[in-house]
């Protein structure tokens, strides 16, 4: 408000013949008033205002928007305001005005590619998603409103929450392993991810982030594969990474598992308390192989992979499990 008159002034000055009007929010109700409707019946041709327009205006004419450093707005705030031309018939145009690249936040770079992005039929919820994605959800149970959650996921917790109603629905108990058997924590310090080059658009990534994280079992994991190479190419190594690791972390699921961690030498897999696997067998390969496993304490198996390659630490978790399964089976 304190430059708003600046503003218009140096508008006048590069453009003589204009009709300007001047908004905002401090101004009186008559005053405010009588100036929009000059700017409709088009008396003014160029209005200077601020975010007063957001909502509420419905002016036809209206066919072009200069949005003054666009950075510092958020996403449903350039969505309204982009709203505010093109309402009727006439081609209208909305043009961010933004600094350097250099001088702007990451979280603003990303809402300014998301607001060119959107630009479609839908571009709403386009926009709510990505929104959702830079600032965070914040707290489902708080009252944090924005911000990432770090104690559990919104999605982890609409699933713990549908499969605990079902049972409950069922007549029976919800299970205790419900949380654990999902929420499997799984860090091995390689880049597994969706690489923007490959897929550009943050809704469609998204989308595939929650498919892969929602495969029920390897039959699922590999037809969702085979149809994101035919939809978008080849795959890059770090998503060949991601589908590698959710793969490990389905089989993984099988065994009671908790966490499984990994550096470029080590390792370790911790257990729950109430895993179904027998211990005997955790004994019976670290007997077998003693030079790459160790039992510690707490439910807990070390191991010794030797590899700094992403790909040679799956190999030997996997393996690792494959030696369980059958030391289990064997057993049985």
């Amino acid at each position: 408000v304190k430059s708003i008159n600046r503003a218009a002034e140096q508008l006048q000055q590069i453009i003589p013949q204009a009709r300007i009007g001047i908004a905002h929010g401090q101004m009186a109700e008559r005053d405010l008033e009588r100036v929009m409707a000059n700017f409709y019946h088009k008396r003014y041709n160029i209005l200077v205002c601020t975010t007063i327009i957001e909502t509420g205006i419905d002016i036809p004419s209206a066919n072009t928007i200069l949005i003054h450093r666009a950075d510092k707005f958020g996403l449903a705030q350039l969505h309204q305001l982009r709203g505010r031309v093109g309402r009727s018939h006439h081609q209208a145009y909305a043009y961010l005005l933004i600094p350097s690249h250099s001088r702007m936040s990451r979280d603003a770079l990303k809402r300014i590619e998301a607001i060119q992005a959107a630009s479609t039929l839908g571009a709403g919820f386009t926009l709510a998603s990505n929104d959702l994605e830079i600032r965070g959800a914040g707290e489902l149970l708080g009252d944090e409103q924005s911000g990432h959650m770090h104690k559990i996921g919104f999605t982890l917790y609409t699933e713990m929450l549908e499969e605990a109603v079902s049972s409950i629905k069922a007549g029976k108990t919800p299970s205790p392993l419900l949380e654990t058997d999902k929420a499997i924590d799984i860090s091995l310090r390689i880049p597994a991810l969706i690489p923007e080059t490959y897929l550009p658009d943050v809704h469609t990534r998204l989308i595939m982030y929650k498919r892969i994280s929602s495969s029920r079992d390897n039959y699922e994991l590999e037809d969702l594969q085979i149809e994101t190479i035919d939809r978008f190419g080849l795959l890059p190594e770090p998503l060949k990474l991601l589908f590698r690791v959710t793969w490990l972390k389905l089989k993984a699921q099988t065994f009671g598992i908790k966490k499984i961690e990994a550096n470029s030498k080590s390792g370790r897999i911790e257990f729950l308390p109430q895993t179904q696997l027998d211990p005997l067998s955790l004994v019976q390969l670290i007997q077998e192989d003693p030079q790459h496993y160790k039992l510690t304490s707490g439910n807990q198996l070390q191991f010794h992979h030797g590899s700094e390659q992403a790909s040679a630490k799956l190999d030997f978790i996997n393996q690792l499990l494959d030696n369980l399964k059958l030391i289990e089976q064997k057993a049985a």
